[in-house]
């Protein structure tokens, strides 16, 4: 089983910046380590979806964000580390969520195709 453990996050103003960090430990049920596992990020507000945030290939090497946070936010992985990390900048009020880390071995955007979460980490923004 993968567990995943979010850090990082809290509050921060308007065009701020702050950074998230999941740490991953574990195999996926098919016996996969986590370097071949894909990672992501995803937000939820109450009362609203859980929304794609952005997402990382097991190697790295491929990237996918979110029209909202392209040109803001970066995905990075370390595979000796196991560890996957959201900087976020210039940060708005409508990034104001609970972040939540996922794996899968499926590289994928969407959140129903993700087996392993996180218990998230609240990212607040202030106007």
């Amino acid at each position: 089983q993968v567990q995943l453990v979010e850090s990082g996050g809290g509050l921060a103003q308007a065009g701020g910046s702050l950074r998230l960090s999941c740490a991953a430990d574990g195999r996926s049920s098919d016996g996969r380590t986590l370097i071949w596992l894909t990672m992501g990020w995803f937000r939820q507000d109450p009362g609203k979806e859980r929304e794609f945030v952005a997402a990382i290939s097991n190697s790295g090497g491929s990237t996918w964000y979110s029209d909202s946070v392209k040109g803001r936010f970066t995905i990075s992985r370390d595979n000796t580390k196991n560890t996957m990390t959201l900087q976020m900048n210039n940060l708005k009020p409508e990034d104001t969520a609970d972040y939540y880390c996922a794996a899968d071995p499926q590289e994928s955007v969407f959140r129903n195709t993700y087996n392993y979460w996180g218990q998230g980490a609240r990212v607040t923004v202030s106007s």
